[in-house]
């Protein structure tokens, strides 16, 4: 997993609540066995037209949105089933940062399992950052890991909260395999002290 210190980043403005996981990736593409590519179905039914052409109107296809690694959206951001596709889908399409007032709070673990880091705020400093991404063009954040400051080019600044221990993993790039790693020497001392003992196959007869 990649690790996450320091982001700077242009700024995608999704101005809705109660984006639920389905809406984040369609059921229909759950299918894949690979855990990346999932990028290109994000937001499909929203992103595209009947046709299979971008929509215009939707918020990331607009010329603002391009090459956007930071999320801002409402609140309940992630609900719905517990589907970690969802989370695959935002990293493998470019977002590192998500900020909203609340997630579910299993979407809300999947992402930092990810390599992603998503950030509480109250909502009225998200708001404050609708609004300064619509005047600012392109608007871009910087989320710093190890003062958890999130600020932008404009004078904007705010702590953030994240725990300590999801903080340690994202800073060192650790998931739950990394974690176990860290103590492959004391899994490798108790194999060897505590061999696989096979079962002697007996005559058949």
């Amino acid at each position: 997993m990649k690790s996450l210190t320091r982001h700077t980043g242009s700024v995608a403005a999704l101005d809705r609540a109660n984006v639920d996981t389905d809406q984040i990736i369609p059921k229909q593409f759950l299918k894949r066995i690979e855990r990346t590519g999932f990028g290109q179905f994000l937001f499909y039914d929203w992103r595209f037209l009947e046709d299979g052409s971008p929509n215009p109107e939707f918020e990331l296809n607009r010329p603002e949105a391009d090459g956007a690694s930071v999320l801002l959206a409402r609140q309940n951001f992630g609900c719905g089933s517990s589907r970690e596709h969802a989370p695959w889908s935002l990293e493998d399409y470019g977002f590192r940062v998500l900020v909203a007032p609340s997630f579910a709070d299993i979407f809300y673990n999947n992402c930092f399992k990810n390599g992603m880091l998503p950030i509480r705020l109250d909502e009225n400093l998200v708001e404050e950052l609708f609004q300064a991404a619509a005047r600012h063009t392109p608007y871009r954040l910087t989320a710093d890991l190890e003062t958890c400051e999130l600020f932008d080019e404009h004078g904007w600044r705010q702590k953030f909260e994240i725990s300590e221990f999801r903080r340690h993993c994202l800073l060192n790039g650790l998931d739950d395999i990394g974690l176990t790693l860290q103590h492959e020497d004391k899994i490798t001392a108790f194999e060897q002290a505590h061999p696989l003992q096979r079962p002697v196959p007996t005559a058949q007869g």
